[in-house]
């Protein structure tokens, strides 16, 4: 009888006893965000705001630093977590949402199965504007299929850039010449700037305040149904212009990946009380005022999504008929 109530205290402590532990975990440990790019573009601003932040709602208060790790278009950093990073939660990553559809379209290519992650959350909703550099005074669609080619960068294929410069080519008609190799959206700004490239498919969020507010950009479209904050209501949303109903599906499909937003995952290795323990300091933290103020300082919109949001996203995607898909990757492949 006593073994028997003995055995009994012991199983109903062990929840609480496993939760401890899980809390325990991150005192005294450094937190490492991925960026699958090179410093000072959008996706590592990005995760240099959450790691400024998170670490006040993860208990234990960990350090928490940034690493860049490009390549293939942010797949090297996605594939390192489950093959040579720590999966013990001290891990996070953040990468191009291009690469969600791209990994629909091309599992030969892109080797990562995203419904096989944690879903930590993303912090807002990414809308990309296709635009022109302002001096060269290409200011509608018909002024950019008129002009004999448009030069657009991009780091490779399968960003959502590389994805809205195909939209742009094949379904709007437009001579787009793709310049591949840019490590990250800051070197294409700066050879926007210079006159080497004539625009891009960019995240409106990641444009210099001087552009926007200096009129110095001409934006043609963008990829999104919702604006991006400060983006003129004149910018159409790609769906309304398509040509016919199909080209709406075949756009609906490829720009879907962007209602993730600009993820944070983990490796699915990670235990599970761990992966609870970061969505819910990432979901305290999208709501904290002084995250909120520092987001603001840098015109980074916070629309966020929890996890479980950005996972049924990345569900829908992989739902796609087959059909559809195969049309879709016809246009992304280039």
């Amino acid at each position: 009888m006593f073994r028997s109530r003995l055995l009994a205290a012991l199983v109903c402590a062990l929840p609480a006893w496993a939760e401890a532990r899980a809390e325990d975990f991150y005192k005294g440990k450094t937190i490492t965000v991925l960026v699958g790019f090179s410093p000072g573009g959008g996706f590592d601003i990005n995760a240099r705001l959450l790691a400024r932040h998170i670490g006040r709602f993860i208990p234990g208060r960990p350090e928490v630093v940034v690493g860049n790790m490009s390549g293939a278009s942010s797949l090297t950093a996605v594939q390192y977590l489950d093959t040579r990073a720590p999966r013990d939660g001290t891990y996070i990553d953040t990468f191009n949402f291009g690469l969600i559809g791209d990994s629909k379209l091309f599992p030969e290519r892109v080797k990562a199965d995203f419904r096989d992650f944690g879903w930590i959350g993303s912090i807002s909703v990414d809308v990309t504007s296709c635009y022109t550099w302002g001096a060269l005074g290409l200011k509608t669609l018909d002024d950019v299929r008129k002009r004999e080619v448009l030069h657009m960068g991009d780091v490779g294929q399968g960003t959502s850039a590389y994805v809205n410069q195909n939209i742009l080519k094949k379904i709007f008609g437009v001579n787009v010449s793709q310049v591949l190799g840019y490590p990250g959206s800051a070197e294409q700004r700066i050879a926007i700037e210079r006159g080497e490239l004539d625009g891009d498919c960019g995240a409106w969020a990641s444009l210099p305040a001087e552009w926007i507010d200096g009129n110095r950009i001409n934006p043609l479209m963008r990829s999104s149904r919702t604006l991006a904050p400060g983006m003129p209501e004149s910018v159409p949303y790609m769906g309304d212009i398509a040509p016919d109903a199909r080209s709406r599906a075949l756009i609906n499909l490829l720009t879907a990946s962007g209602g993730v937003g600009r993820p944070f995952i983990v490796s699915k290795a990670v235990p599970a009380e761990r992966q609870q323990i970061l969505r819910e300091a990432f979901d305290a933290m999208v709501k904290d005022p002084e995250f909120i103020a520092d987001a603001t300082k840098l015109r980074h919109p916070v629309t966020p999504k929890t996890g479980e949001e950005a996972r049924k996203v990345v569900e829908e995607i992989y739902a796609a008929p087959a059909d559809l898909a195969k049309e879709a990757r016809e246009i992304a492949g280039g």
